[in-house]
């Protein structure tokens, strides 16, 4: 018989490539050949997965009769998660079907899950099917609902099938890291200058206190904040600042821009120019005014300028309902475009801002970036190319409704304008060089590497109160709409305070090579009988093969 050669096709076959599969196939070893590594984790990911400590159960209520879509994200969730358990023993997972297991859909959505109802066809007959696509992490008797899928406006089915892939893996270690913590990070709510009461700031402080420890920040002596106070703000690993009214005093200024400089984080919204809705809707016209607060020179030193001008955008805007007229005595309602009511919609590849609907800002100005060393801006949200400037103090008029393509009083054409930026870097003191520093004991110069976000919109982390009850941030009844503001303000705060850099997990980017559906449908019988037909033609290729080779060496 004739020895095989080594070096022959059927020597590589039989003595590397099967001898490679077989290792490969039994100590579980997967080798990721996609170009955009989508089946390896992170450096990061395997970092906080090996933290873990105790035992953790990841429930996934993703089992069942479904479409097949939701088929591929419970193969991707089952694979990621078995990943994780190979990194750390300690995490283990179990797929359930809460219709076999006769779970009550009131249960679940105590648990916070929202259900997804979808159609399905059979036989031409048309039914609904219900999914709660959510897994719930447990651990050490602290548990969290998050879900799998994606919930952003204007997109299709297969978009929300490959944005849902993309975040999954920032989607679960995150909220593994966040429940698995020893200890949660505070984050400080500054009480002090007229900003927004806790009723229209519930939304925004049901969202932080999801992951961090948030609470307000009030001075000892209830006037200003001063050196009496640094120890409370030592405590606080970010600082919110959120549409604040009274100006702050230079005192104040020294204490904050030394709690930068010490590594405090900070998220300010503020509004440059006063304009509220809610005397717009009674009076028809109001008069919005510039707002000091004294923080010019403060946000000139890291290369912000917010101005006092207020920005209209003709094409990225939310809608207004008014009333347009009346049928025996019933109101009718509009929804007219409202440039004032902005969108903030994702054009920038940033974690904070990716896979999130468009955000509402309401009467916001702007912001120039004027550029530091050691600081890098980046450009969060921004208006689009028909934008107009109009200036304070100026009428704005529920009428401008009509006419919203044309120029007011005192309004001009202007380039894109930014309404929010995210900083970081080394900060350097404004007071460095000044007599103030004498004030402040132990006085730092330069802050370690930092971040920031300023928004040009005080509103944007408020709520609307309906009857003395808060609504869910980004909610308008008016309209029904949900904008992405809430999740907005969590990926900001979680910007922040990532100090295991897991935000970058949310900038992946998977191509999903999908299967044409309409050659599918078409071509549906053709490749049935071909996967039926070809391997018995192949068997029998063989077979009739190997009965010629036989008889033609014994016959």
């Amino acid at each position: 018989m004739k020895k095989i050669q080594f070096k022959s096709p059927l020597g590589i076959l039989l003595f590397v490539i099967l001898p490679l599969v077989i290792i490969l196939a039994v100590s579980g070893v997967r080798l990721d050949l996609t170009k955009e590594k989508r089946y390896t984790l992170s450096d990061n990911t395997i970092k906080v997965l090996k933290s873990v400590k105790k035992p953790l159960i990841v429930d996934v209520y993703l089992e069942g009769d479904f479409p097949a879509s939701f088929k591929q994200i419970q193969s991707e969730t089952k694979f990621m998660l078995e990943e994780f358990r190979k990194i750390n023993s300690n995490i283990d997972f179990k797929f359930i079907d809460p219709i076999k297991t006769k779970m009550s859909q009131d249960t679940l959505m105590a648990m916070g899950m929202q259900p997804s109802v979808l159609p399905d066809i059979k036989d031409g007959k048309v039914s609904q099917i219900m999914l709660f696509p959510y897994a719930v992490i447990k651990y050490d008797k602290k548990g969290v609902s998050i879900p799998l899928v994606v919930q952003q406006a204007n997109i299709n089915a297969d978009e929300q099938l490959t944005k849902s892939i993309e975040n999954l893996e920032y989607n679960l270690v995150s909220n593994i890291k966040n429940v698995s913590a020893n200890k949660r990070k505070k984050i400080g709510i500054l009480v002090n200058h007229d900003e927004l009461n806790p009723r229209e700031f519930h939304g925004f402080m049901e969202l932080a206190s999801e992951s961090y420890d948030a609470g307000p920040v009030i001075p000892k002596n209830q006037v200003e904040l001063t050196v009496a106070d640094v120890p409370l703000l030592k405590q606080m690993s970010a600082l919110v600042i959120a549409k604040p009214r009274k100006a702050f005093t230079d005192g104040e200024k020294v204490i904050l821009d030394q709690y930068i400089m010490n590594g405090g984080k900070t998220l300010w919204m503020i509004d440059a120019v006063n304009a509220e809705m809610d005397t717009l809707m009674r009076s028809q016209k109001v008069m919005p005014f510039p707002v000091d607060i004294n923080m010019t020179d403060f946000f000139f030193n890291y290369g912000l300028r917010i101005n006092p001008s207020l920005v209209k955008d003709l094409k990225k805007f939310a809608l207004l309902k008014l009333v347009t007229g009346e049928v025996s005595g019933n109101p009718q309602y509009t929804s007219l475009p409202w440039p004032y009511y902005p969108l903030g919609i994702a054009e920038h590849n940033n974690p904070i801002t990716k896979n999130i609907n468009p955000v509402k800002f309401e009467f916001p100005t702007s912001i120039d970036t004027l550029g530091r060393k050691n600081i890098k801006t980046n450009i969060l949200f921004e208006s689009s190319e028909r934008t107009l400037l109009k200036q304070v103090p100026n009428y704005v008029d529920l009428k401008e409704i009509a006419s919203v393509d044309s120029l007011g009083q005192r309004e001009k054409p202007s380039t894109p304008k930014i309404y929010a930026v995210a900083l970081e870097g080394k900060f350097t003191s404004a007071y460095g060089s000044r007599i103030e520093r004498k004030s402040y004991p132990g006085f730092k110069a330069q802050s370690p590497e930092n971040k920031m976000i300023v928004i040009a919109d005080g509103d944007i982390g408020r709520n609307k109160v309906i009857k003395g009850e808060p609504l869910p941030l980004g909610v308008d009844l008016m309209t029904n709409e949900q904008f992405g503001n809430e999740q907005f303000l969590r990926n900001a705060l979680d910007y922040l305070l990532d100090d295991s850099n897991l935000m970058d997990l949310r900038n992946r980017n998977i191509e999903e090579r999908l299967l044409d559906r309409q050659r599918i449908t078409e071509e549906k019988a053709n490749w049935q009988w071909l996967n039926l037909l070809l391997p018995l033609a192949i068997i029998g290729l063989l077979g009739g093969l190997f009965f010629w080779l036989r008889k033609k060496k014994f016959g």
